[in-house]
């Protein structure tokens, strides 16, 4: 074996959600050969390299269904605001004016430095530049899914629709076999696109057989205003355009109705579920109960580190699970066992990805963190899965581990230099207080 993982908590998340107490995972290349007891698997193996997991718990690598990383670079920039505000005044009129190659490529080495430090192996991306994002990914050793972005208006890549369009098939086409990078087309909204230009977006998808992902009834104004000018909700004017369909990853789903859910299912529509930045803009509460009964797959997303304002899946998963006990007043509602699934094989299934990731079995690829269990605040242990929701954060990973390479080992990131990135991002700030201002 190329990697042996023993002597931990291992958390399978397989089919019977198998916790092994001392067990031992067996990587070979970027593959999971085997997944058992650490005797069972010291009798079986060996490897080289083997990382003594004592008293740490080894689980799938968390996998972030939404977010625009390069947007890092704008974290704190305004803050406390409604989304349309803080859109319209802020981040449209930052992006015009520091939007650039340079921009994306230092902001996803900053965005990957911090997901690596928190645990997630695999995230969802729509930005400009996305060939730029792309190659840093590969870079840093992450998995992603990587959404070009397609919008009515003049960008810092595209001057118009067309030109996005233009520029989704050149990435598809520069980067549809790789390992890492799953490509796919970002349609912005359905209210920052025409109907010609979403109809474009989904073909393309589906000519090239990747992902479409796309905003959808983010708020109760955007879904208002698309019953007033479209008679129809965001989902129903959507799906009378023939643009939903299996591959697309709606982002929010926070104000859709039982028929809308209803049309999502039928469609084979996956969801990303962003609390976080839904609380802090006061977007709304998504019906996340309401989706995972009707079948609806649903996945994890932090959304943009400016709206956040950090990338930590750890705290993702503990305020949905807060968020949804809350908002119902049923204490049972989104389980520590739910928003764990949703955090793993549930934003694998929301990306089409569950038979390669979201589990420690055999066959799928390598990608797995190993998570300290030491602290006082992570004593005593009693279920490890509640502990993972409500008491771990980020910085108790120690160990990051991706398609069976090594990225961060005992908090050392290896892939990056990060001094360097550190360094490049508060010059950025600097630039960007500069060209637009703060609030702070």
């Amino acid at each position: 074996m190329s990697l042996i993982v023993t002597n931990a908590t291992v958390l399978t998340m397989d089919a019977q959600r198998r916790i092994i107490q001392n067990g031992a995972v067996a990587v070979d290349g970027s593959d999971i050969v085997a997944v058992g007891t650490a005797e069972d698997i010291g009798q079986r193996f060996n490897s080289a390299d083997t990382i003594d997991a004592s008293r740490q718990v080894v689980m799938p690598g968390l996998i972030n269904t939404h977010g625009h990383v390069p947007m890092v670079l704008y974290r704190g920039l305004a803050d406390d605001l409604p989304l349309d505000q803080w859109l319209q005044n802020y981040i449209f009129p930052a992006e015009a004016k520091t939007v650039s190659p340079e921009f994306v490529r230092d902001g996803t080495r900053l965005g990957a430095l911090e997901m690596i430090q928190s645990g997630t192996t695999t995230f969802t991306d729509m930005y400009y530049f996305e060939e730029d994002i792309a190659r840093e990914t590969k870079a840093a050793g992450l998995r992603a899914v990587l959404g070009q972005t397609v919008i009515q208006f003049p960008v810092a890549d595209a001057a118009t629709p067309q030109k996005g369009l233009e520029r989704a098939r050149a990435f598809i086409q520069a980067f549809k076999d790789d390992p890492l990078i799953t490509p796919a087309v970002a349609p912005h909204a359905p209210y920052t696109l025409d109907a010609a230009s979403l109809k474009a977006a989904r073909a393309l998808a589906v000519e090239h057989g990747v992902p479409m992902v796309i905003h959808v009834a983010e708020t109760r104004d955007e879904v208002s205003t698309s019953q007033k000018e479209r008679k129809a909700s965001p989902v129903g004017y959507l799906h009378s355009l023939g643009v939903l369909g299996p591959g697309v990853l709606a982002a929010h789903g926070v104000w859709l109705s039982d028929a809308d859910i209803a049309i999502l299912k039928k469609a084979g529509v996956a969801v990303s579920h962003n609390p976080e930045s839904n609380m802090k803009l006061a977007s709304g509460v998504a019906p996340v109960p309401a989706y995972l009964r009707a079948g609806v797959p649903v996945g994890l997303g932090t959304d943009v580190a400016a709206s956040n304002n950090d990338l930590d899946m750890f705290e993702a998963m503990r305020m949905a699970s807060f968020l949804g006990k809350v908002h119902t007043l049923d204490p049972t509602v989104a389980s520590a066992q739910t928003v764990l699934e949703m955090a793993t094989l549930g934003g694998a299934a929301a990306l089409g990805m569950s038979s390669s990731i979201g589990s420690l079995e055999p066959g799928k690829r390598a990608d797995l963190i190993v998570v300290n269990m030491n602290a006082a605040r992570q004593t005593p242990l009693y279920d490890p899965v509640s502990q993972l929701v409500y008491t771990t954060r980020g910085d108790d990973v120690r160990t990051t581990i991706v398609h069976g390479k090594v990225l961060m080992r005992d908090r050392k990131v290896l892939t990056l230099d990060e001094a360097k990135v550190l360094a490049t991002a508060r010059d950025w700030a600097e630039k960007i207080r500069a060209a637009v201002g703060s609030r702070k």
